[in-house]
């Protein structure tokens, strides 16, 4: 196996100090000459040199990396979330990780915990159960930036990144209502975080305001996953809606199978209507209604947030918040109620 290629190599190869390698690597070597700068650069993609990743941080007092904390890495919405961090990421040569919690509040602390240890630059966090004291305990204490996505419980901390849910509850609400619905259930998570209540208050009080009351025992709890809209059909249909509001788009979809299996067509006599706006969406049929939320652009902004943040050196920012709009995208999974 061969030898990897040492700093000390790279140096004595090009005829200079360690010490000047390592400046001119880093960006840093305009007091030498174009000559020296360019034998450098050379050699180091002939001798194929990586540079010491530990030995990197201790010079530059940065690692370089982002982490990034998600409930759930398989859900399609934060595939897209973690997208548009890479995106502004790699413009700022930073290197995120992602971990995925699987909403398990030790394994949060944990990730959290090691990522501290590994002195990540910052942190951006969209795990649904952070709470202040895990901010006060883990985070605060080492100085490390972070932002907060809007699914999580922590309040007055660090920056965030959210959109409007409560005028996405609202968006759903009006569209079933103009095509006659009035008997809706709202297909909710078992444990509702403030961003997925907020649609649930939208969604209630433009029914209100439309004069059509809501039974809150319409309200339906499952497992927030494919698996858990399948899995409550039942519960669902014994409701006897109309249409069915899904709090999120991979409810809407678990849905759809168990419809399908009880030979119930979407919409004719159903309408299904869900939210995020997630890539599987337009493939599913018939194509899901739903509310969309700008999700790579939300990880754009969150990575922005953080290394502005960064920049920050005399800490004269203030929090820092991003609010973004929602909008209604009509498909073919909702239809004028018959009858």
């Amino acid at each position: 196996m061969a030898k990897k290629v040492t700093i000390k190599d790279l140096a004595k190869a090009a005829g200079v100090s360690v010490t000047t390698v390592s400046q001119i690597l880093n960006g840093k070597g305009a007091r030498f000459s174009e000559e020296t700068r360019d034998r450098v650069h050379r050699l180091k993609a002939e001798l194929n040199y990586v540079p010491d990743f530990n030995a990197r941080n201790l010079i530059l007092h940065s690692s370089k990396t982002i982490g990034v904390l998600v409930p759930n890495i398989g859900n399609p919405f934060f595939s897209s979330f973690t997208r548009g961090i890479q995106e502004v990421c790699r413009e700022k040569e930073y290197m995120p990780l992602v971990f995925s919690a699987n909403h398990e509040v030790e394994l949060e602390r944990y990730y959290l915990s090691r990522l501290v240890e590994r002195s990540v630059d910052g942190l951006i966090i969209a795990s649904s159960t952070i709470t202040n004291e895990t901010i006060d305990e883990i985070l605060k204490p080492n100085g490390i930036p972070y932002l907060l996505f809007d699914q999580n419980q922590a309040h007055g901390q660090g920056d965030r990144v959210a959109v409007d849910d409560y005028q996405g509850g609202k968006l759903a609400a009006e569209h079933l209502l103009k095509l006659g619905h009035k008997k809706l259930v709202m297909y909710l998570p078992e444990q509702p975080t403030e961003n997925v209540l907020n649609r649930l208050a939208g969604f209630k009080n433009a029914l209100n305001t439309a004069g059509v009351a809501f039974d809150e025992t319409n309200i339906v709890k499952t497992e927030f996953t494919k698996q858990g809209g399948y899995k409550n059909t039942v519960a669902v249909l014994a409701k006897q809606p109309t249409a069915v509001f899904c709090a999120n788009d991979e409810l809407a979809i678990g849905l759809y199978r168990g419809l399908t299996e009880r030979n119930i067509e979407v919409p004719r006599q159903i309408s299904i209507i869900g939210f995020d706006d997630i890539d599987l969406d337009e493939y599913v049929t018939p194509a899901l209604t739903t509310i969309h939320q700008p999700i790579q652009q939300l990880g754009n902004e969150a990575a922005k947030l953080i290394f502005k943040r960064l920049s920050d050196k005399e800490g004269k920012l203030s929090q820092q918040l991003v609010k973004m709009p929602v909008n209604l995208i009509e498909r073919a999974s909702t239809a004028q109620v018959e009858g």
